[in-house]
């Protein structure tokens, strides 16, 4: 009978438990009000409406929604409602499902708390401190409204327990762009890169998604001490693969590969008969090596040192000494340089006698000019 009157009337039989629609018809303080086809408009107190702390009901629905809502408690004059409760189930099901699968998400950060971030996903998640970046955060504050890609890496629906993390993704795709370049590197490929960090034996590039070492013998053409003298962190550069090592995720490159050898141009820049300063680099038995620019070393033969006989060129000359030299010849394609000290002092003794005999000319003097008188007698 009573069936039949409910039937009558329009009014829904409801139990506990029962998941039903409802529209929101007005917003209150502290609940909202909810038609559901009762005798009596549904009640969804406010700590009904979402998993997390609200501080206004308005901030989760506008009237008008269409929600759906599971019955906490049935009488006659009234029926109370819960849409925490609904979106806690639904949310169970698909952190399930994700966690099983490994998916990755979007989820705004609703708060940040005393050791890391809280999502709302339908229920509360929550991301340590140590799983939102591959990096030290120090203020995590304007994280709060910002969308976050994240996975589940823990569930436990008994201690009502959701552990996320925006730092397994984000290493999820280091890892996979690593492998992405690792497998596209080649030997002799000339490539872009940043310099990540400088060490005693180098300097680690990042190739956009892996690092590759510059060995310090590598950095320059010329002996380096450190590497900060050639490069310096933040810095792009192009670099060499030298050799790719994909089992080891190890890759070999040079940036003195991609510039310019000490020898090139050097015929352009450098000719026979000029006199150019140089430091006398090695000595050996048939000559000394003087460096003349850097990385470019010329010989002075043992004969091409001095004008007098030596038996050693360390008798007219140490390591470091500044010199000057002739150029006397000019091999570009064969990295060689011929140098001489000894037609310098020859030159330097031609053009002493040439300004003494100058001086000689504007005295008003000369040999002819004492013997002349003589001379005109013996002609006569």
């Amino acid at each position: 009978m009573d069936e039949m009157n409910n039937e009558v009337s329009g009014m829904k039989e409801f139990s506990t438990g029962d998941i039903v629609t409802g529209k929101v018809v007005k917003i209150e303080e502290k609940q909202v009000l909810v038609d559901v086809g009762y005798k009596v408009e549904g009640i969804v107190p406010i700590s009904e409406l979402s998993s997390l702390h609200v501080e206004k009901a308005s901030d989760v629905v506008n009237e008008g929604d269409e929600l759906s809502l599971q019955v906490k408690k049935v009488e006659d004059d009234e029926i109370v409602l819960s849409k925490r409760a609904v979106d806690a189930d639904k949310a169970w099901q698909e952190l399930e499902e994700k966690f099983e699968s490994g998916e990755v998400f979007d989820a705004e950060v609703k708060d940040v708390v005393k050791g890391g971030l809280v999502v709302d996903i339908g229920l509360r998640g929550f991301i340590p401190a140590s799983l939102v970046e591959t990096y030290y955060v120090e203020d995590f504050e304007d994280y709060k409204g910002r969308s976050l890609t994240l996975k589940v890496v823990e569930l436990d629906r008994e201690q009502n327990r959701v552990i996320l993390s925006h730092r397994a993704v984000v290493e999820d795709e280091e890892s996979s762009k690593k492998q992405e370049v690792l497998q596209s590197l080649e030997e002799g490929q000339v490539i872009e890169g940043t310099v990540q960090r400088l060490t005693d034996f180098g300097a680690f590039v990042n190739l956009g998604g892996i690092d590759g070492l510059v060995h310090i013998s590598q950095l320059s053409h010329q002996h380096v001490e450190k590497a900060s003298d050639v490069v310096e962190e933040g810095q792009t550069i192009e670099v060499k693969v030298l050799s790719v090592d994909r089992d080891n995720e190890r890759i070999s490159l040079s940036l003195k590969a991609t510039q310019p050898g000490p020898w090139h141009d050097i015929s352009n820049r450098v000719r026979a008969g000029e006199v150019i300063e140089g430091t006398v680099r090695r000595l050996v038995s048939f000559g000394a090596f003087v460096e003349v620019f850097p990385g470019v070393e010329g010989l002075v033969h043992i004969s091409q040192i001095s004008n007098r006989h030596i038996g050693t060129p360390g008798e007219v000359l140490e390591e470091g000494q500044q010199v000057e030299v002739k150029v006397l010849d000019v091999d570009e394609q064969a990295k060689r340089l011929s140098l001489s000290m000894k037609e310098l002092e020859a030159d330097q003794s031609r053009e002493e006698m040439k300004s003494y005999e100058k001086e000689e000319d504007h005295a008003g003097f000369s040999l002819s000019d004492m013997i002349g008188d003589q001379l005109d007698k013996y002609k006569k």
